[in-house]
Formats: C-alpha cells, sequence, structure tokens
C-alpha cells in the first residue's frame, strides 16, 4: 500500500498553523500540533498539546453577559528546545534567519521530519535537522532528536530545553474574548542524580493535575549543563561544543500523566519515574513503529490508481491518532476537531456518526469505549430530560466531561463582528446518532452482552424522550416534532418568530421511527426472562412498548406540493435566495449565515441549506431503506420523487460544513458518478487544501475525513451490514479501477474485499469461526473462513442472457 508523506519546502507563516494541524502527532491519549519546538504562540505559530478527556471550565463575560465555557485544556508544551550562536540571540523561523526549511510528515511511521538551515547576523550557518514522535507503543511518551551541523564555524552552541506549563488556550481568535488560563502551576524541579527535570501543573477548575518529565541525553563526551527554575516552565540548559562539519545531536524525552490515569498512585511521580527509564530515540522509534505497522495491517484501505491514496491514507493516520487502541481504556468521546486544536472548543458532538462505519470494521473495541463514554453519561441526559419537562434521556449537541449540555449560549460572526444569541443547543438529534451507533455495533460485532449491559438501556431511554417530545394530532393520526434544530444549522426558528426552533425536521423524524425500531428490535433479542427482568428495572411496560410501535409508524413527513420531501415544514415557503449574485459578489459562500447576518438579514428567510438534512437520510439508510422507512409511515416515494429530491437541494446548499460534500458524493454515487467524485475529490481536500479559509488550522476535521473514507469503504463498494447479511453491491466511479480493503466482522478479522469494474470477490482468513453469510450482486451464501467468493460482471450477464434465452 502506497503511504502518504505529507511534505512542506519553505517556510511560508500564512500557512504555519495549517502545516501545525496537518502535521499532529498522537496516539489517542495525547496529541502534540507540529509546531517547530523553539516557537511560542505569536500569531503565526501554536504549539499545542491536549490530552483526551482533559477539560477544564472557566467564565467570562462577554457582551454584557456572564458566559461559562468548557474547554479541551491546552497543556504543558513539551517541545520547546532553543538555540543560538555564541553571542547571539535565539534562532527560529524568521525570514531573516532561514536559508531553507524542509517539514515532512512520514504516516507509515508516525514520525515527523524538519530539516532547517539557520544563518545567524555573522553568517555563520546552523544546520538543524529534527525528528519526533508521540509513541503509539507507549501511550505516555514522546521524544525530540535534534542533530546540529556547523557548517562553516566551529565554536560553542547553546541549547535550552524546557517543559512549558505558562500556556493558555489561545488558538481560536474568536475565542479570545473568552478566558483561556486553565492552568495553574503547581511544582517545578530537577533530579540531578536521575538528571530529570520536571513540571506538574493544575486545571483551574476541574482540579486535574498534568506531570511531564525530562532527560536530554547528548552524543557529546561533555557537555556543560545547568537547571534553571522559572515558575511553569522548568528548564535545563546545555553548551556542547561543535567542531566544523561534524553532528552533535540532542534527546528530550518525555513522560506525561494525568490524574485521570488508571494504575498510578500519583502522576508527577509516575512521570518522574518514567522519565527516567525513557529508552533512546532509536530504540523508542522502532517499537512505534511496529506499533504503527499492527494499525496499517487492520487499517488499510488501497484504492486503484492510486490519485487518491495519499490523501486517504492521510485521512486514516489522524483518525487513528485521535482514536486508537489507547482511547479504549480512556473515558473519552470524539472531539470534532480531533486532539489537533482548540475549535469547538474540543466537543463531542454527532460526528462519532461519520467515525463510526470505520472503527467497527476496524477498531470495534474503540467503537465500542465510545459507546460507554455515552452509556456513562446517561443519568445526565436523563437529568437533562426531566429538566426540560420529558422522559427518557436527552443528549447534548455538544458534550465534556460530565454529559452535560455544552453548547455556547453566544457565538460570535466574524464577519459582522457581533455576538449572537445561539441556539443550536436545540438539536436534539444526537440521541439519534448514539442510537445508529448502538444498533450498528451490534449489527457488526454480534455483542450481544454489550446490548444486554448497556445498548438496550440507551436505546429505550432515548426511545422514551422522543415519545414525550412528540405530540399527536388526531386529526391525522399523525405525531409532530416541534421547537427543535436539524443539522442544517442555517435554520434555527421560523422568520419573525417568537420562539425559537423549527418544525417536523424530515431528517430528524425519519430517524426518530428508526431509533424508535431499533429499541423494539433490541428488546427482541433478549430471551423472554430477561427481557422481563429489563421491563421491570426500567419500569417499562407493553402501553410503552405499544406507544413505541404505534410513533414509529405514524411520525409525520412533509412533502412539497411535488413530492420532494421538505427539510421541515414550512421550508418551500421560505423566500428563494439569489445564487449567482451571492457567488458572483462575495465568491466563497460556504458560510451563508454569517454573510446574510453580516448583512442585516437571516438565512432562516430562505430555501438554503449549510447541509442538507434530506440528503443525510439517504447516506445513513441508503435509497432502499429510506424508501422503506418512508413505506412503514404510510408514505410513498418513487424513483423519480427522490431524483427530483436530491436535484432541489444539490441547487440550495452552500456546503458550509466539511461533511456536506461526503454526504453529496454518496447520494449521487448511484445517479451521476462524476459528480460523485467531484464531491469525493472535494472532501478529500477539505483540510488538505483548507477550503474553508483558516479552519484547519484550528483542528481537522476528523467526520469530514473519516466520510471519505467510508465513502471507498461502503458507498464505492455498497457495503451493507443488515440482519446477519455482510452484502456488497459495488458502484466504482470510472476514475478508480480498483479497490481493496481488509476488514474485520463479527469475529472474523481478516475478511478482505476487492472490487473493480470486472467483478467482486470477498474471502475470510483461515480461523476456527463460524462461517458468514455474504450476499454479492443479488446471490447470497454462507463463507467459511479460508474460503474466497468471487464473481464476474461478464459471466452475470451470460447466464442473465441464458435464462432469457
Amino acid at each position: 500500500m502506497e503511504h502518504a508523506t505529507l511534505s512542506y519546502e519553505g517556510f511560508d507563516p500564512g500557512a504555519e498553523g495549517l502545516r501545525e494541524a496537518l502535521c499532529t502527532l498522537g496516539n489517542g491519549y495525547v496529541a502534540t500540533r507540529g509546531a517547530a519546538p523553539e516557537s511560542h504562540a505569536d500569531g503565526v505559530h501554536y504549539p499545542g498539546t491536549y490530552f483526551a478527556g482533559c477539560y477544564d471550565r472557566l467564565t467570562s463575560t462577554v457582551a454584557g453577559r456572564t458566559v461559562e465555557n468548557e474547554d479541551l485544556v491546552n497543556a504543558p508544551n513539551w517541545l520547546p528546545l532553543t538555540f543560538c550562536t555564541p553571542g547571539q540571540d535565539w534562532l527560529g523561523l524568521t525570514a531573516e534567519q532561514v536559508l531553507d526549511h524542509r517539514q515532512d510528515l512520514d504516516t507509515r511511521r508516525g514520525l515527523m521530519t524538519r530539516r532547517t538551515r539557520f544563518r545567524d547576523p555573522l553568517g555563520r550557518v546552523l544546520a538543524v535537522t529534527q525528528r519526533r514522535l508521540v509513541s503509539m507503543h507507549d501511550p505516555h511518551v514522546a521524544a525530540l532528536e535534534t542533530t546540529f551541523v556547523a557548517e562553516n564555524w566551529s565554536g560553542t552552541l547553546e541549547v535550552r530545553a524546557s517543559l512549558d506549563g505558562r500556556v493558555t488556550n489561545a488558538g481560536v481568535v474568536r475565542y479570545r474574548d473568552l478566558d483561556g488560563a486553565h492552568l495553574v502551576p503547581v511544582a517545578e524541579g530537577y533530579d540531578k542524580d536521575e538528571g530529570v527535570a520536571w513540571l506538574q501543573v493544575r486545571t483551574a477548575t476541574s482540579q486535574i493535575r498534568i506531570a511531564q518529565a525530562m532527560t536530554v541525553a547528548v552524543t557529546a563526551p561533555s557537555v556543560t549543563a545547568a537547571y534553571e527554575h522559572d515558575v511553569g516552565e522548568p528548564a535545563v540548559r546545555l553548551w556542547p561544543d561543535l567542531a566544523e562539519g561534524v553532528p552533535l545531536t540532542v534527546e528530550k524525552r518525555v513522560a506525561m500523566y494525568t490524574s485521570q490515569d488508571r494504575a498510578i498512585s500519583e502522576p508527577l511521580d509516575a512521570a518522574r519515574r518514567h522519565a527516567a527509564l525513557i529508552p533512546p530515540f532509536e530504540e523508542l522509534l522502532a517499537d512505534h513503529v511496529r506499533a504503527w505497522d499492527r494499525l496499517w495491517q487492520e487499517s488499510a484501505v488501497v484504492v486503484v490508481p492510486g490519485e487518491a491514496q495519499q490523501a486517504l491514507h492521510l485521512h486514516v493516520f489522524h483518525l487513528l491518532q485521535v482514536l486508537s487502541e489507547h482511547t479504549a481504556q480512556l473515558d473519552v468521546g470524539m472531539p470534532a476537531r480531533g486532539l489537533h486544536g482548540e475549535a469547538y472548543r474540543g466537543h463531542v458532538f454527532w460526528d462519532e456518526l461519520f467515525v463510526f462505519p470505520f472503527l467497527l470494521l476496524r477498531l470495534p473495541h474503540v467503537a465500542r469505549s465510545l459507546l460507554m463514554y455515552r452509556w456513562r453519561r446517561l443519568p445526565q441526559a436523563r437529568r437533562a430530560a426531566s429538566d426540560a419537562g420529558y422522559r427518557g434521556a436527552m443528549y447534548p449537541w455538544q458534550s465534556g466531561s460530565d454529559g452535560r449540555e455544552e453548547t455556547q449560549r453566544m457565538h460570535l460572526n466574524p464577519a459582522s463582528g457581533r455576538w449572537l444569541e445561539d441556539h443550536t443547543d436545540l438539536q436534539r438529534h444526537v440521541g439519534i446518532a448514539v442510537a445508529h451507533n448502538v444498533w450498528q455495533y451490534y449489527e457488526a460485532t454480534e455483542d450481544l452482552r454489550f446490548m444486554r449491559e448497556q445498548g438496550i438501556e440507551m436505546l429505550v431511554e432515548i426511545a422514551r424522550f422522543w415519545c414525550s417530545l412528540s405530540t399527536y394530532d388526531a386529526g391525522s393520526d399523525r405525531y409532530d416534532v416541534r421547537g427543535v434544530v436539524g443539522p442544517d444549522e442555517y435554520h434555527d426558528r421560523y422568520p419573525d418568530a417568537d420562539r425559537p426552533g423549527i418544525d417536523n425536521n424530515a431528517y430528524t423524524n425519519v430517524m426518530v421511527t428508526r431509533a424508535l425500531r431499533h429499541a423494539l428490535d433490541a428488546l427482541a433479542l433478549l430471551p423472554v426472562p430477561e427481557r422481563e427482568a429489563l421491563r421491570r428495572r426500567l419500569q417499562l411496560d407493553e402501553r410503552e412498548t405499544d406507544l413505541f410501535d404505534h410513533v414509529s409508524r405514524r411520525m409525520r413527513v412533509v412533502f412539497h406540493a411535488d413530492g420532494v420531501i421538505s427539510q421541515f415544514e414550512g421550508y418551500d415557503e421560505l423566500a428563494e435566495l439569489d445564487w449567482p449574485a451571492y457567488r458572483s459578489h462575495y465568491g466563497d459562500i460556504r458560510r451563508l449565515d454569517r454573510i446574510l447576518e453580516a448583512e442585516d438579514d437571516s438565512a432562516n428567510r430562505y430555501q438554503v441549506s449549510k447541509q442538507a438534512d434530506v440528503l443525510m437520510l439517504v447516506f445513513l439508510l441508503g435509497e432502499n431503506g429510506l424508501r422503506e422507512a418512508l413505506g412503514s409511515l404510510g408514505y410513498e416515494l418513487d424513483h423519480a420523487a427522490l431524483n427530483r429530491t436530491v436535484d432541489y437541494y444539490l441547487a440550495r446548499t452552500s456546503h458550509g460544513s466539511t461533511l456536506s460534500a461526503v454526504v453529496h458524493a454518496w447520494v449521487l454515487a448511484s445517479r451521476d458518478r462524476k459528480a460523485s467524485w467531484r464531491f469525493f475529490r472535494e472532501a478529500l481536500d477539505s483540510d488538505i487544501a483548507d477550503v474553508q479559509g483558516g479552519t484547519t488550522a484550528e483542528g481537522i476535521h476528523l467526520g469530514a475525513m473519516a466520510g471519505t473514507v467510508d465513502l471507498v469503504q461502503r458507498c464505492y463498494t455498497g457495503l451493507t451490514l443488515t440482519g446477519g447479511v455482510l452484502r456488497l453491491d459495488p458502484r466504482l466511479p470510472a476514475e478508480l479501477d480498483a479497490l481493496e480493503l481488509r476488514l474485520r466482522y463479527r469475529d472474523h478479522w481478516g475478511v478482505t474485499v476487492r472490487c473493480d469494474h470486472d467483478g467482486a470477490r470477498i474471502g475470510l482468513s483461515r480461523s476456527r469461526q463460524r462461517p458468514i453469510t455474504v450476499a454479492l450482486d443479488g446471490g447470497e451464501r454462507a463463507l467459511a473462513p479460508g474460503e474466497t467468493w468471487a464473481v464476474r460482471w461478464s459471466d452475470l450477464d451470460e447466464h442473465d442472457a441464458a435464462e432469457e434465452t
């Protein structure tokens, strides 16, 4: 498999934030942005280190209001390593000092290499090569290897290595009116006998202690060294002698722990002990590469030709850096922007919906850990529903440490400079995504123990909430869902309405019916005695499950007069936007909502979409699944009406979300493969090219990255997991000759799939597991371990012709 090396030549201050985000290194426990070790937060650079699940809450005064925000904390910066030639200031990435600069991210090995040649004011040239890793083998270890070469001089180099606990959360410009001082220094010191310098801080409100400890090793036989004490930043200074042309290497090895870790007595003690035992960089790298090799064996996605391969590989790489086997040991959700920056304040949204298909067929234990994050916050979701006057569990739109609603009450529109009320907490559909993921997890794993102990209870409580929120209209024998916001955040109220929210959002209503069916189907999995015991524990009687059934069959879905599914009730009565005029005037109109607000107008007035809610139904359920869902409600959607629906929303979507291109590529795969490929390419480039104009520097869009992988994995293969059958129905774009996948399905670790324009094959590695049922091009059979089933389309065509004769 071709692996990606992401390379940047030259130093570009305007692109540094993007490079730092895309060159982030992580292991599912901690991640560090790809900032230069000699840099600090100065408007060009932004070093950032983030521990999964490490949040802190502060209050600020904004626009005359007191607001509370919980952030994923920017932890102490372990990178700092500065250097200077004799008698000169510290060298850094500036136009005056840099002769050459190159940065390479090797995604196969999880290694970042930086090569820079500096020239000081006296003309002395210093070549610096640095290699960096955040260990995938040992999640508590990171290391930096720096090799210096004096090209045209000899003399004493000064090097300073430190741990910086004085950092703040300041990586997103529009948040800078909010308090970001989350770290409080606790202690720092140096153990001369062990050569370990250490730092401990705590978070201001959550009281999480974070400890880092470092050792510094030099290849020179003898080096003058001194420890520097500064509050919040312990440092070690070195004065090695350089001989012209002779390399000298400095290794900085760091151990990191927090008070949230398991199997430790105290984080500082753990960090100090660990730091003293960290092996040399080459040994760390060897173990690290072996760990990555295992991950890549489980996560291969191969496309031929390789035009899209490197971008896909980069996306898988970043997925694995946020969600690895180490993540499965933690109580954490999936931050929508990864561990790569501070956008969305590190909160957990519904984006796991886009990541789950990748995890289910590669790392199902990690998918289960994300469901356990939701399970542990079920009591909070119950309280939220009760406080709002509902039954069951109401999961928040934005979640952090404890599962309360973290959605901001005010948000800044950079286009107008105004702080505005935020009603996106009315996006109640997160619970639907949780229910969908629970059921998909069961389909992929057949993990009945999880369903019995956690999954069914979550499904029941989510179903209860939606039945409680729905209102019954006896005249039409239909249920309505009023006062919500759909995934398309452009509409949070009707024009001139005195309350926020819209009614009968199609995505919400249809997916509610699926969540209700999942709850009923899950209950049916249990033997009668266990089912009755669970009913008693949950106080779930037959009247309530009958209500689940009735709502699932009588939910209202609104249509336009021509049969187009309406995004919500009254959508077709909104004004039409002059799209050509806005595109001509503004060029990029992805954030059309901000543009309209800056004009003292509102997206609420128009038939516009940030991302088309209705098309999400095709993305999640497939065309047949959507027809079946509507059919169970008594609605008919023929092929022509679905095509009109797709065309209608294609013409009215600004793609303000990176997820939009993924959904459109999926929906178009069966009707316009060239257009599908164009959207696929756009989704592939969304972060690499920073198509949203600066947002990637604040953190990658993990859902969109996963979505591109899923387009290859499930959309272009036509792979579905329903009813205990693994189905393939390939629909490759012309731009792809073939694609190959290695998957995990239920108890099988080696499911191989290959699709090309001539046929498809699926095989199982040899094992003692049970056969699985697979379906390919309408046929179905049991496939035993060690067997392969191949189908050629020409053979099927000849067979069909013979049948007709």
